[in-house]
């Protein structure tokens, strides 16, 4: 089977976890994410299964929305309130609209702190272990946009808010952020994902339905925006043989499919004659010819 899936992450499950389960309900190996959601989160956790793989690059690079409810008075070492404790205080009275002045401040582009408690790597180590064997490290700095951020619920010591964030944005990071503009600790509470991309909550099943086999596989061209091209029996030969074809799209990429409609490709606009479009990646290949001694 070839396709995406998209499933509700519950809390108190790693993202690993939900693939480990894909992988033993389809039977394959080729089971992968788009984007780690953490234990304490839940929401969009879209996975690709087979073929659909190949395309995990092309899925990672959009933009991500979520309800983030934080508690106020807390710092942690792992900037949730799963983490250990490092400061507590008291928390002053907060009106809604000095909030949401804060909260707009972040709407744009900044330099944003990578969490210590993250698999982004230095060095080629992953920080979380850096973490675990107590060992100093400089925390890397990303750039990430806040294209929007809005106050949805205010409580004496909690907030919630929802925000639409570029991609490589941590939603923990921001909520010591805002702390910060608030001269506040914050810890994230809870979190939940509610899009990645072109996919949403709707377009999500529960583990439950995953077992149950009530849930939607999306096929590999219905989740990419390129140019979808139905080839002649000539022309999926040649593709099958990884052989460049005359560029029949725009942009640059195309995805190339047989007579029948089956997938077979997507090739890219070639570097060193634009006229022609070369494989990117390849769906389907040529069986070899049988040797004499497999012939019957």
């Amino acid at each position: 089977m070839d396709g995406i899936i998209v499933i509700d992450k519950p809390q108190g499950v790693t993202s690993r976890d939900v693939v480990n389960l894909v992988a033993k309900k389809f039977h394959t190996s080729k089971v992968g994410h788009t984007g780690t959601l953490d234990p304490l989160a839940t929401g969009c956790l879209v996975i690709a299964i087979g073929q659909a793989t190949k395309i995990i690059e092309l899925l990672v690079d959009h933009d991500k929305t979520y309800v983030a409810e934080v508690k106020m008075g807390y710092r942690t070492d792992t900037l949730d309130i799963s983490g250990q404790i490092l400061e507590k205080t008291e928390v002053p009275p907060l009106d809604a609209k000095e909030l949401t002045r804060h909260l707009e401040h972040f709407v744009g582009t900044y330099e944003q702190e990578v969490p210590l408690f993250s698999a982004a790597r230095v060095n080629g180590k992953k920080l979380y272990q850096y973490a675990r064997a107590g060992q100093e490290v400089t925390l890397p700095k990303r750039p990430v946009t806040i294209e929007e951020i809005k106050l949805l619920n205010l409580s004496p010591d909690s907030f919630t808010f929802s925000c639409h964030v570029s991609k490589g944005t941590y939603i923990r990071s921001l909520i010591r952020d805002i702390g910060n503009e608030l001269k506040i600790p914050c810890v994230m509470q809870n979190l939940r994902r509610t899009n990645l991309g072109i996919f949403s909550l709707e377009d999500a099943c529960t583990i439950d339905d995953l077992e149950q086999d009530h849930w939607k596989l999306f096929s590999i061209p219905e989740v990419l925006k390129d140019p979808v091209i139905t080839l002649n029996e000539e022309e999926a030969r040649q593709v099958m043989n990884g052989m460049k074809l005359p560029k029949r799209f725009s942009g640059p990429r195309g995805v190339l499919l047989d007579p029948k409609g089956t997938l077979l490709a997507i090739y890219q606009e070639d570097a060193k004659d634009p006229t022609k479009m070369r494989p990117w990646k390849v769906f389907q290949v040529q069986q070899k010819k049988l040797a004499k001694s497999e012939k019957i």
